[in-house]
């Protein structure tokens, strides 16, 4: 601290990076520029550590996954006109994954808002979709009230993420008449109401086939002990959605699997047949259900949700538990159900369907890689997936033994994420291993990052599927499109183990399944970050898939189009 700066009032900028030290946040992610420098030169005095990133979408994605990965708040800053508008896409993923975040954004001065300023942008009316809410600070005074709720906000019940749009002139105002901030309280959710659990208690006792569906909410709402321990306690077959993925350890003798488009059969089996739906944190995904009509069509409902609004909006629960997921679930821990022949069925299913890893041929089996890397990285291991065919691959062929093991996109979709999201993993969990599985296209979208992992030395271990196409769009085109291939050829792409040495990342390149073993090893014992480049086959498909409007009944396990020979090593054996 020089002492000019010692000896100057506390402004605006620097009674912010207080009050972010105070609402305990240690790392944020972010860009400078014009309109928000004030608030970075006050951050040359703070405690805080700023991870400069080369595109504010990896600044936002990287807070999503620093939030994913230890739930605390995220977050990300950036300056007004394009580099605000450019962390919505990781603010809008964060929303659809109810993931807290707090989003710094400048603002040209409040005489000029509303007379096109240069690089003036509504970025509180534009992220109003996609927030818990948008704060547009006009006082210098307003501060003290705006911090708190945000971050309140942004915890509370469901969490998300929440915008605060600081014009400069505020940022440059005296603060020294302020008090220092103080995190506000977050008011704890209800419990559900005792008729209504005894309601479930009886709809348990008396069900014959019943299912446990469980969500992304059982870890929101640290509920991970109570969930497993209903589960053990009642002995249900359970299923879990993508995003509740470890909720369950993989190899719990209750679970039988993902369900939904690309579950497994066991899973949507059940869930088709069964007679009762306890549906724990979960919300009816369009993914997870298939066409809704069809979806356990012979169920009645138990729905427990932090959000009350998600219980009856897309499924009309026979009885409704909103409220604090593990509360109510503990509630319900005297659950005990005696079905023993469904328990049997479904067990039995669960090993009849398994899936198989023995496909023909030399190449590289991506199912057989991941299943092998999962078994070969540390148990607390976390993954991180971008969005396409090998964020499925990942969901059905890692185990994960914690639902913030696994990190992926949901809801939105995000082609990009994985990269950031490894770098927020890793600043959140430095004593653990990061793995990123991506694939060729996702990669490319935000492949910058590289120079952010060098930089700062992430030991990130980047393992890249390499089929030179757009695969998920390729095998939607060659099952649903005629093969009418349209905009999905990748075979340009750089040399990926050359283009990360670049960065000055150790990497190399694998194309035979024998070459597997020794390559992850190798990978896992790299000091610092290091990248696999995986060549695999573009005809590679996922199995199963439930095509879309159709229940979760009708999987596919090869393209109908085709002849058993020429499906054969993409299929997974009925």
């Amino acid at each position: 601290m020089n002492a000019a700066t010692a000896t100057a009032p506390r402004n605006g900028a620097r009674w912010i990076a207080h009050a972010l030290e105070q609402e305990g946040v240690d790392t944020l992610f972010g860009y400078p520029g014009g309109t928000i420098m004030p608030f970075y030169d006050a951050l040359v005095d703070s405690s805080l550590k700023h991870i400069l990133v080369r595109h504010e979408q990896g600044a936002a994605l990287a807070a999503n996954g620093y939030a994913r990965a230890s739930g605390k708040v995220g977050v990300c800053v950036a300056t007004s006109g394009p580099g605000a508008s450019n962390l919505v896409t990781g603010i809008a993923d964060a929303m659809l994954d109810s993931v807290p975040m707090v989003c710094l954004t400048g603002q040209v001065a409040t005489p000029l808002i509303g007379t096109d300023a240069f690089q003036e942008l509504d970025v509180f009316g534009m992220t109003m979709p996609i927030v818990k809410h948008s704060f547009l600070v006009r006082s210098v005074d307003e501060l003290p009230r705006v911090f708190a709720e945000a971050f309140r906000i942004a915890r509370e019940g469901r969490p998300g993420p929440v915008l605060i749009d600081l014009p400069k002139d505020v940022q440059v105002t005296d603060a020294s008449h302020l008090p220092d901030h103080v995190p506000a309280p977050v008011d704890p959710l209800p419990a559900p109401a005792d008729a209504d659990i005894a309601q479930a208690l009886a709809a348990i006792a008396s069900a014959e086939k019943p299912v446990v569906y469980g969500g992304g909410g059982i870890a929101l709402g640290n509920a991970v002990e109570a969930f497993r321990h209903f589960v053990e306690a009642s002995g249900i077959p359970t299923v879990l959605t993508l995003r509740g993925l470890g909720a369950l350890p993989a190899n719990h003798g209750n679970y039988l699997g993902m369900l939904g488009m690309h579950g497994t059969r066991a899973a949507n089996m059940a869930v088709q047949e069964c007679d009762l739906l306890i549906v724990v944190g979960a919300r009816f995904d369009d993914r997870a259900t298939g066409k809704l009509a069809e979806f356990a069509p012979f169920a009645r409902v138990i729905h427990l949700d932090a959000d009350a609004y998600e219980i009856s909006k897309l499924r009309t629960a026979d009885i409704a538990l909103p409220g604090d997921i593990a509360t109510g679930l503990r509630a319900l821990s005297g659950a005990r159900s005696s079905c023993y022949a469904w328990k049997a069925k479904c067990a039995s299913n669960r090993e009849r369907f398994g899936f198989r890893y023995d496909a023909p041929g030399t190449d590289i089996y991506a199912p057989a890689l991941l299943k092998r890397l999962s078994e070969v990285a540390p148990a607390d291991t976390i993954v991180t997936s971008d969005v396409g065919q090998h964020q499925m691959w990942v969901a059905q062929h890692c185990k994960f033994n914690d639902p913030r093991n696994h990190l992926t996109s949901g809801a939105l979709g995000t082609m990009g994420f994985g990269l950031p999201a490894a770098m927020g993993a890793q600043f959140a969990c430095p004593d653990r291993t990061v793995v990123l599985v991506n694939g060729d296209g996702g990669f490319m979208m935000n492949v910058q990052e590289l120079t952010t992992i060098a930089r700062c030395r992430l030991p990130v271990k980047i393992v890249l599927l390499d089929n030179s196409a757009l695969g998920m769009v390729r095998q939607w085109q060659e099952l649903f499109f005629a093969e009418r291939y349209s905009e999905i050829d990748l075979s340009d792409n750089p040399d990926f183990a050359a283009l990360a040495k670049v960065f000055g990342i150790p990497a190399r390149r694998i194309e035979l399944r024998e070459q597997v073993d020794e390559a992850l090893a190798e990978l896992l014992a790299t000091p610092g970050p290091a990248l696999l480049h995986v060549a695999i086959d573009i005809k590679a498909n996922v199995w199963p898939l439930v095509p879309p409007n159709h229940a979760n009944s009708s999987m596919l396990e090869s393209n109908p189009a085709k002849t058993p020979t020429e499906a054969r090593g993409n299929a997974l054996p009925a």
